[in-house]
């Protein structure tokens, strides 16, 4: 058994042990350390599965933890506007990509607890590369990254690994490769290779 696996007794309250005991109805278990601070950015991957969006709810739920996601302000707008924002979806306007990452920093560094979950797919389907996005802000803030994944082929929801960015972007993407070596999703072939695609005009200054 591993030492961080969560166990439906040992969650405080009703709400948690029912989210875990669906999780591990379904086949799933769930693996998680305390996160390294009250800031940062849960990375989820990989990401090639509208399924990936239900586990990754039951096992917020399981923690009880206030986790945010950012998304398109259109579908805000929608009738699911407010569940949404309910599940901690927050709208972003993508029309200035370095100025969201500035003013999403500031959000969090203002915040007492903000623990932010991005995809860096960004897309269900294939993609050469990963946005870059996760990266320049945790950059941007100083915060850490949890490195967060589904894997199918062993239903295991992973929330253990921890990582602190160097800058050092060639050593930070090696180190965040080994940790997600060997972890698939449901559809592999639609899994992104763990690499940056760099914007060119979203660079930090």
């Amino acid at each position: 058994m591993n030492e961080f696996e969560l166990k439906p007794a040992a969650l405080p309250n009703w709400s948690q042990r029912a989210a875990l005991r669906m999780l591990n109805l379904s086949g799933w278990r769930m693996l998680y350390r305390p996160l390294p601070g009250p800031r940062g950015i849960l990375v989820v991957y990989p990401h090639t599965t509208n399924w990936d969006f239900i586990v990754g709810l039951l096992g917020k739920w399981a923690l009880n933890l206030p986790f945010r996601w950012l998304a398109k302000d259109s579908l805000f707008k929608t009738p699911l506007g407010g569940w949404f924002r309910s599940l901690g979806g927050e709208p972003v306007d993508r029309s200035a990509p370095q100025g969201m990452i500035r003013a999403q920093a500031e959000r969090m560094n203002a915040a007492d607890w903000y623990w932010l979950a991005i995809t860096p797919e960004a897309t269900r389907s294939y993609r050469p590369h990963w946005k870059s996005g996760f990266y320049h802000l945790a950059l941007e803030a100083k915060v850490p990254l949890c490195l967060v994944y589904i894997d199918y082929p062993n239903k295991t929801l992973g929330v253990v690994d921890h990582l602190h960015l160097t800058g050092d972007q060639e050593a930070d993407m090696a180190a965040i490769r080994a940790i997600y070596s060997g972890h698939h999703g449901l559809y592999p072939k639609n899994q992104a290779p763990v690499v940056l695609q760099e914007r060119r005009s979203e660079e930090r200054k």
